[in-house]
C-alpha cells in the first residue's frame, strides 16, 4: 500500500482518554489530519479479557487503515499492551503505542521509589511486568489500579470534588511509601491533571506520556518521509462505536468545541 503525506493519523482509545494524545498532535504537529477513534460501546477495556481487547483493536485499526490512515496510534495503555504485537504483525501502517514512563521516573528518581497508576488490565499484563523488570533493580515501583479514574472522565465529572477525593484514595498511599515519580499510566488520567496535583502537591514529579508519544509519531513520520508538509491546518474527525450523539457531547466538553461523531457498526 502507497502512503501519502496528506493521509490522516489513526488514533483509537476505548472511550475518550486518547483525546489527551489528539491534543499533543494538534499542538505539535498541526498539520496533520487527524481520524479519531472511541469505542465507548466497549469501555472500559480495563476489566475485559485480552482476547476482547484483541479482537476489538483490530476491528478499529481495519476501519482506520480502509480510512486512509498512514500512521495508527493505540492510545491507550490497556490496549497496547494486550494487542500491539498482534497488530503490527498484520497491519504495514506503523502502529505506535503508549506505555507507562517507568524509564524516565526510574532515572530521575532520588529516593529509589517510583508509582505507577493504572487499569488493573495493565498492571497485570506481561508488558507491564516485563517493564517493570528491567528496572526492578534500579529503584522499587509500586503500582496502584485506579478504575474509578477512566469512569471520572468518562462522566466528565474529572474536575468534580468527588475526583479530588478518589484521587487522595489512589494516590496517598504510594506518597507515604515514598514515591517521588507519579506516573499517570493510562491516557485518561490526563484529565484529571488537577484533582491528581491537588494530592500531590509538591510531594512528587507527574510523569505524563502524551508528549513523548506524539514526539515518536513525529519520528515515525519523518523516518518514513509521510510527514504532511503541506502547512495548513489540520482537520479532526471523530467515530465511535456507541451512541453518536451522547459521545458527540462528551468529546466537544473535553475537544473544547462543536463536534460531530460518525457511529460504525460495534
Amino acid at each position: 500500500m502507497t502512503i501519502g503525506k496528506q493521509q490522516p493519523i489513526g488514533i483509537f482509545d476505548s472511550g475518550i482518554g486518547g483525546l489527551s494524545i489528539c491534543h499533543a498532535v494538534k499542538d505539535i504537529l498541526p498539520e496533520e489530519d487527524v481520524l479519531y477513534f472511541a469505542d465507548v460501546e466497549f469501555s472500559p477495556y480495563g476489566t475485559k479479557s485480552q482476547e476482547m481487547i484483541a479482537q476489538r483493536s483490530e476491528y478499529i485499526v481495519n476501519h482506520l487503515v480502509e480510512q486512509g490512515c498512514k500512521l495508527i496510534v493505540v492510545a491507550c495503555n490497556t490496549a497496547t499492551v494486550n494487542s500491539i504485537a498482534l497488530l503490527r504483525s498484520k497491519y504495514s501502517v506503523p502502529i505506535v503505542g503508549v506505555e507507562p514512563g517507568v524509564k524516565p521516573a526510574a532515572l530521575t528518581s532520588k529516593k529509589g521509589v517510583i508509582g505507577v497508576l493504572a487499569t488493573e488490565q495493565t498492571l497485570r499484563s506481561e508488558s507491564f511486568q516485563r517493564l517493570k523488570s528491567i528496572y526492578d533493580s534500579r529503584v522499587k515501583i509500586e503500582t496502584k489500579a485506579c478504575p474509578d479514574f477512566v469512569s471520572l472522565v468518562e462522566n466528565l465529572e474529572h474536575e468534580s470534588e468527588s475526583a479530588v477525593a478518589i484521587a487522595e484514595q489512589y494516590i496517598r498511599p504510594l506518597l507515604q511509601v515514598g514515591c517521588d515519580q507519579l506516573i499517570l499510566g493510562c491516557t485518561h488520567f490526563s484529565f484529571l491533571m488537577e484533582a491528581i496535583e491537588e494530592v500531590v502537591q509538591k510531594e512528587a514529579n507527574i510523569i505524563d506520556t502524551a508528549v513523548p508519544v506524539v514526539m515518536e509519531i513525529k519520528k515515525q513520520l519523518l523516518k518514513r518521509n509521510i510527514n504532511n508538509t503541506l502547512g495548513l491546518q489540520g482537520d479532526t474527525r471523530f467515530w465511535t462505536s456507541g451512541d453518536s450523539s451522547k459521545t458527540a457531547r462528551t468529546i466537544s466538553n473535553l475537544w473544547g468545541q462543536e463536534v460531530q461523531v460518525l457511529q460504525t457498526k460495534p
